[in-house]
């Protein structure tokens, strides 16, 4: 079955940079498109970026747009999500997902899928802080 294990998370002060990991298995990495997502204490889960099946499409919330980079590697089924200039607004669990097939070269297609669509990981907790 499908398993997500997010990884990477921590305490950083503002202004610093994370970098999360999401190690993925029981399905064809390179035939999905993927996800981050988050949720603050409080607050329902909100996207935060996606990116196709070969990883040249992607798609960032305006939220950190510029901040975030999304990227992955096929070879070792593997998701990340480099977070730079964080700030204490990024406070979260964040979540990696699967999404739907391949959105094909140069599109990400899945920013609007329903959480119930996704396959999700238990997550991983990111705090910036001073």
């Amino acid at each position: 079955q499908v398993q997500l294990v997010e990884s990477g998370g921590g305490l950083a002060q503002p202004g610093g940079s994370l970098r999360l990991s999401c190690a993925a298995s029981g399905f064809t990495f390179s035939d999905y498109d993927m996800s981050w997502a988050r949720q603050a204490p409080g607050k329902g889960r909100e996207w935060v970026s996606g990116i196709n099946g070969d990883g040249g499409g992607t798609a960032y919330a305006d939220s950190v747009k510029g901040r975030f980079t999304i990227s992955r590697d096929n070879a070792k089924n593997t998701l990340y999500l480099q977070m730079s200039s964080l700030k204490p607004e990024d406070t979260a669990l964040y979540y990696c997902a699967k999404d739907g097939p391949d959105s094909g070269p140069g599109d990400y297609s899945y920013k609007d899928l329903a959480d119930g669509s996704r396959d999700w990981g238990q997550g991983t907790q990111v705090t910036v802080s001073s």
